[in-house]
């Protein structure tokens, strides 16, 4: 999963929320008989990732009754994917692709919201380098956030697509932001793979230009043979059946809001956003709202799981060899409470939906 170093003030922040998550009763009623839910995100100020903070700041989770306590993971901790697996919090906003390595590994995971069609990523790649596509990558150096990431999956899926074997390249844990952009400008890594703001902080600089398209859903399409969904809601299934009712109040909430993003402009979304997401040492709030315009396609605007989504994720998972064994893609993601929350509002869903096989 991707992952950058967050301001020391947010980190502060989300660290005092974490800690406030950790004193109540993850699930049950609070106050009021109002659930409450942790969800750690993967990168809570990236844009691939700012559903989840959206629906705070629209004060969408009070809304549809459930205390939301939102986290982030660190880099060189655990995992938002991770600590949702081994029960440290209740859910995690990371990549669908993580039910179906952990269905792999014995473990019952399931995506019961998908917020986007595509990883939001793009190869970022210095001009000397030569590279236009994974046909270029022999003998480079590309830097991915972490090795086992999902960066490094989509990093050897694209190789793998033109012939290129692992062994022909380097990959290179760069992290992302700031640490991201020094790789490229001081000549460790010929591309590497990051989302925005990273992305408009690199091409601001002139250190590299993108090279291979992962950002948007027509782009991930192009890139990756279809749909790959990005941005989601993990939960172990063990928990989400027994706490039926906090999970349909969260997804009505994020879908909500992915009905308020396609109905609002960039600009508008970003005015929601806390101020140390996007204006920082990286971006300027109109660096930000670009780079937001561009990649915007991204986001789905009623939470349901694509047609042939799940497909796409297996075939990248199966092509690089994190899953050999067989996998039964029905109980990896589930649209029954993106449906429900739609049906809910009256909003018309324009997403074809995943049928059981994916």
């Amino acid at each position: 999963m991707p992952k950058r170093t967050l301001t020391a003030s947010l980190i502060t922040v989300l660290a005092l929320a974490a800690a406030t998550a950790c004193s109540g009763n993850s699930g049950s009623s609070g106050s009021g008989g109002t659930p409450t839910v942790k969800l750690m995100v993967g990168g809570i100020d990236k844009q691939i990732y700012l559903p989840y903070q959206l629906a705070e700041s629209l004060g969408y989770y009070k809304k549809y009754g459930v205390n939301v306590r939102l986290s982030t993971e660190q880099d060189g901790g655990v995992g938002a994917e991770e600590a949702m697996a081994s029960g440290q919090v209740d859910m995690a906003g990371a990549w669908y692709n993580h039910t179906i390595e952990f269905q792999a590994k014995g473990k019952a995971v399931e995506d019961i919201v998908q917020l986007s069609g595509a990883p939001g990523e793009r190869e970022m790649c210095t001009t000397k380098s030569g590279v236009t596509s994974g046909a270029d990558f022999k003998g480079k150096t590309l830097g991915v956030t972490d090795l086992g990431s999902g960066t490094d999956t989509l990093t050897q899926f694209i190789a793998a697509q033109k012939g290129v074997k692992t062994k022909d390249y380097h990959r290179l844990a760069v992290g992302a932001g700031s640490t991201a952009v020094a790789a490229l400008q001081n000549g460790k890594a010929d591309c590497v793979m990051t989302t925005q703001p990273t992305v408009a902080a690199i091409e601001k600089k002139g250190v590299g230009t993108s090279a291979v398209d992962l950002a948007t859903t027509d782009g991930a399409k192009a890139a990756l043979g279809g749909a790959f969904p990005g941005a989601s809601v993990l939960a172990r299934t063990d928990w989400v059946t027994s706490h039926k009712d906090a999970a349909q109040r969260v997804v009505d909430a994020l879908v909500a809001t992915m009905h308020w993003i396609n109905t609002h402009s960039a600009a508008d979304i970003a005015d929601k956003l806390p101020q140390s997401f996007v204006q920082n040492q990286l971006v300027t709030k109109a660096d930000y709202i670009k780079a937001l315009n561009e990649d915007k396609g991204q986001f789905l605007p009623d939470g349901i799981m694509p047609a042939g989504g799940p497909k796409t994720a297996l075939a990248t998972e199966q092509m690089v060899g994190n899953v050999t064994s067989s996998v039964d893609l029905s109980t990896t993601f589930t649209n029954e409470f993106a449906i429900t929350a739609n049906k809910k509002e009256g909003f018309t869903t324009t997403t074809t939906p995943a049928g059981a096989a994916g």
